[in-house]
């Protein structure tokens, strides 16, 4: 663990306590005051906590769920990693705005924060660590349950980006997160946490899956919202069938359409000027694809109209189901308890990305950040690196339901922390498998963004790959081979562990020629885990492995069982 420099630190806390519960419980070192861009007390009262750190409340209306465009096949480019700086930091209020209206939880933090800071010795640091690390989640926790509103801009940069006190880090790590693209332009699901417990909190997403039963919902409730969830799952699906089907529609529509050209395209006869020549051998052939493009058409109308009709059933259940919702008032206003239960899930994953010995700190300090905008796990970034994965693993976000395959890019959350990789929470939701979009997180201040990127795609590989095997994982498809050579290796620890890390390898070395995994692992990974057609064109070039490989490719293909 990093420890910040205290040398010039001095702190004079007074050993009286403020029986009146103003925010600090001494006299603060002008030095420590400058350092939490507080101004000098002296010649003046204290202000009173209530003045700082009052409160109030609001109801908003919930707004429509999201909806998924089944017809994406990639992701949106990325044209820009930073823009202008913005005066982020500037307001010299900003410590104080951001413990504003969170009771008691202020105090604490602001006494364990100052503790920290003032002492130089590491026992003692490590004693007021401990303290500080739950007294920022409590703290946290008072603003995440207001994500719903317009919250202050210092609110948001906390729940962002772990900014609590700006003069914890540099002034050019300040500039790069003022650098940081603020607003979503990509249409892509990745969010920050702030931007997700606003969508939680509004109903535009339903929450994260856990383990407890919410005691929130009756058993009424409960139930209908898992109705409306399904029907809007099998709606979006259908939606999904007609967009292909009319894409298809077009293609062939467009092809006829050239076909007619080349038709009416008839040379004067050299012996009769006046008069144009018939059909030539290639305009016949030309004649009979259009007769083809007919028939299909006429095919895929009548496709059209059948599914039309599923969708217009569906439409209308699911406004029926939503109407049922609304009457009970399941849906009418934001639902605090389901936010606060996804504030804790946030918590959970940041645990999980920082993982056992990982670091803690929730606090953005300087000897703790990365020393490039593009080292950060920022949006664009992550997107960035999402499309180069995705370029190498192909099928990595496919989905078939109903012998429907879709692409299904899952929600990233991106978790304001120093953990090492990114995990799966969940790879889709559990009353919706046809469309809704998984979850991973991702943490944004990781050694290596990459790694940290894969590393929770793999998680995600592995989970919906179980998820299909079901009851039968350890025995068939990508789990059930993986596991196979797992157990017949007599390895211990986590299968799942074991997959994520020859994931990274499989990603990071393999698709560049250099064996780094086992012989069978890595014939597991080229049938269920295959590079595009071009790479593994390039790849049996390279070595006899591949070249072995790529040989059982086509062997398979021509047989039965492929």
């Amino acid at each position: 663990m990093g420890s910040i420099p205290t040398t010039s630190i001095q702190v004079a806390m007074s050993s009286k306590n403020d029986s009146q519960g103003s925010m600090f419980s001494g006299d603060i070192d002008p030095d420590i005051a400058e350092l939490m861009g507080i101004e000098s007390s002296s010649g003046s009262p204290k202000p009173e906590y209530s003045d700082l750190f009052g409160s109030n409340g609001i109801s908003v209306d919930q707004e429509s769920r999201e909806e998924i465009d089944l017809t994406k096949k990639h992701f949106t480019q990325i044209t820009k990693y930073e823009e202008a700086p913005k005066p982020f930091f500037k307001n010299p209020n900003f410590y104080k705005t951001v413990l504003s209206d969170t009771g008691d939880a202020a105090q604490r933090f602001h006494k364990y924060l100052s503790d920290y800071l003032a002492t130089e010795d590491l026992k003692e640091r490590a004693v007021y660590r401990g303290k500080l690390i739950p007294a920022y989640w409590n703290v946290i926790e008072q603003i995440a349950m207001r994500a719903y509103e317009d919250l202050p801009l210092p609110k948001q940069l906390v729940l962002r980006f772990g900014v609590v006190l700006p003069k914890l880090i540099s002034a050019e790590q300040q500039s790069i997160i003022a650098r940081i693209v603020f607003n979503n332009e990509w249409d892509e699901p990745v969010h920050y946490v702030d931007e997700w417990l606003k969508k939680i909190a509004t109903g535009q997403i339903a929450n994260s899956a856990t383990d407890e039963t919410k005691p929130i919902k009756r058993k009424e409730e409960h139930k209908i919202l898992s109705k409306v969830d399904q029907t809007r799952g099998q709606r979006d699906f259908q939606v999904g069938v007609i967009a292909r089907k009319t894409e298809e529609m077009m293609s062939i529509e467009r092809l006829l359409g050239r076909s007619c050209q080349q038709l009416s395209e008839h040379p004067n006869r050299s012996d009769f000027p006046q008069l144009k020549r018939s059909y030539s051998a290639d305009q016949q052939r030309i004649l009979q694809d259009c007769m083809n493009y007919v028939r299909e058409l006429g095919n895929i109308d009548r496709d059209l109209t059948r599914e039309w009709k599923k969708l217009e059933e569906l439409q209308h259940n699911l406004l029926s189901i939503q109407g049922k919702a609304e009457d009970i008032g399941v849906t009418a206003t934001v639902d605090s308890d389901a936010l606060h239960v996804e504030f804790n899930t946030v918590r959970q994953m940041s645990k999980l990305c920082v993982g056992r010995q990982g670091n803690h700190m929730p606090v953005l300090m300087k000897n703790y950040f990365r020393s490039h905008i593009r080292d950060i796990g920022t949006r664009e970034n992550i997107i960035a690196y999402m499309a180069q994965i995705e370029a190498l693993d192909p099928e990595l976000f496919l989905r078939t339901f109903k012998r429907e395959t879709n692409r299904i890019v899952p929600h990233v959350i991106i978790i304001p922390c120093y953990g090492e990789r990114g995990v799966c929470w969940e790879p889709f939701e559990r009353f919706n498998r046809a469309t809704s979009r998984g979850r991973i997180a991702v943490p944004m201040f990781p050694k290596d963004l990459k790694i940290a990127v894969i590393a929770a795609l793999a998680d995600l590989r592995w989970q919906v790959a179980k998820e299909k095997a079901q009851h039968y994982w350890m025995e068939e498809g990508l789990t059930g081979r993986y596991y196979q050579w797992f157990t017949e290796k007599k390895i211990k620890g986590d299968v799942r562990e074991y997959f994520i890390n020859d994931y990274i390898l499989w990603i990071t070395k393999e698709s560049e020629g250099t064996q780094k995994l086992d012989r069978d692992v890595r014939s597991v990974f080229w049938r269920y885990v295959p590079f595009p057609d071009a790479l593994r064109e390039t790849l049996k070039n390279r070595g006899f492995v591949y070249n072995e490989l790529y040989k059982k490719d086509i062997n398979r293909s021509l047989s039965d069982g492929y």
